[in-house]
């Protein structure tokens, strides 16, 4: 199955630009959130360097934030770059979790294969990556088990239609 960012571009578009005026942008370096102002009417995620991956991590922090966060930029959210200590690190996958398992919920949808992002690749401690994807994973199935949550489960739904994959279960998540 071939994955092309248009078709990801086209769908999130299509299935929130109207409602919540926000679209998915192709962008170059960094990631970043931006709402819409005096420039733009639209709310952009953008993701970096066309990668699908990219856009789906991004697509999933937009999904975890409230309707009071998408009008600050990034969300308002903190980020330490790479090289972080350990302590900085649990901080920073604790806040991973449920934008991962959003991801991992999308990636399942589009048929896409999904890796954990420890984001780490200079620090001072190496994370544990297994234990992080288990932590995602117990979120997936609690997400699973009570619903998911409206935009993340139209996104799901859009995915699923056009890349005709099936219906999501639990079973179909596991930790590699």
């Amino acid at each position: 199955m071939t994955h092309q960012i248009t078709d990801l571009i086209r769908l999130f578009n299509e299935t929130f630009m109207a409602e919540y005026q926000t679209q998915l942008v192709k962008g170059e370096d960094e990631p970043i959130y931006l709402p819409a102002d005096e420039n733009e009417p639209y709310h952009r995620i953008i993701f970096a360097h066309g990668f699908y991956a990219s856009a789906l991590h991004e697509i999933s922090h937009w999904l975890v934030a409230g309707p009071e966060r998408r009008l600050l930029e990034d969300f308002g959210y903190w980020y330490e770059p790479d090289g972080r200590t350990a302590d900085v690190q649990a901080k920073f996958e604790a806040v991973e979790v449920r934008p991962q398992a959003y991801e991992w919920i999308l990636s399942m949808s589009a048929g896409f294969a999904f890796s954990v992002s420890c984001d780490n690749l200079n620090g001072e401690c190496e994370p544990d990556r297994v234990q992080f994807m288990q932590r995602v994973h117990r979120e997936v199935l609690n997400i699973l088990e009570v619903g998911l949550p409206p935009r993340v489960a139209a996104l799901s739904h859009a995915l699923r239609v056009f890349y005709q994959t099936p219906p999501l279960h639990a079973e179909q998540f596991i930790v590699k």
